[in-house]
């Protein structure tokens, strides 16, 4: 066996360890079980696609397609102005608390943020990390005030500081400047801090409708 075949086998094993080693793959492996669960339910519960794909802004500006759980009916946005004047945020962000396009397990899925769970594979394919600013939608990097590129230099994440201090209550600028505050401050013991912020969120369900 030659030093070159040698090598490129080290490096495979090398590569392969530090995939299955990467906490979101983890993850996923631990949570397939619910995946599975939840896609059989979703296709019960309404016609329609499994996973939502949404173009989003992520690192240094760079577009790349975010996954969520389908929470609401087929071609949901072609209601959009029909319930716009119900928005209870401001700017881009849009919320109100009994949306008519969200399916009855998208309810669900949304009060324990279980529609998140597929973020895990942008995760795994570098687009996002567990912890960092919420990505914004491509057409929603206008709203954002000038100072908003700081948020761009690390990954986007599927929690962080703005998700643990309010989630659907908090303000369109004050979101920006969570994500700001956590760049600013981006630390391995804060990352921790968050997440387990954002697990004890989820248990007690706050802030999310």
């Amino acid at each position: 066996m030659s030093y070159q075949t040698i090598r490129h086998f080290a490096c495979f094993v090398n590569s392969t360890y530090n995939y299955v080693a990467d906490p979101s793959f983890l993850c996923l492996f631990t949570f397939l079980p619910i995946f599975l669960i939840i896609a059989v339910l979703i296709k019960i519960d309404s016609p329609g696609p499994m996973i939502f794909r949404q173009k989003r802004c992520g690192k240094d500006g760079k577009e790349f397609k975010m996954y969520k759980f389908r929470t609401m009916v087929k071609d949901a946005e072609k209601l959009h102005d029909e319930v716009l004047g119900k928005n209870i945020l401001d700017g881009p962000m849009f919320k109100m608390k009994r949306d008519p396009r969200i399916t009855n397990v998208g309810r669900f899925l949304r009060k324990t943020s279980l529609d998140e769970l597929p973020q895990l594979f942008n995760v795994l394919k570098g687009e996002m990390s567990l912890v960092g600013p919420r990505p914004l939608a491509m057409e929603e990097m206008k709203f954002s005030p000038s100072w908003r590129d700081l948020r761009l230099k690390v990954k986007p994440g599927i929690t962080g500081q703005w998700q643990v201090s309010g989630r659907s209550g908090t303000l369109f600028d004050g979101w920006i400047r969570h994500d700001i505050d956590y760049v600013k401050n981006q630390s391995t013991w804060l990352d921790l801090k968050l997440l387990m912020k954002t697990i004890i969120m989820v248990f007690k369900r706050e802030g999310a409708f």
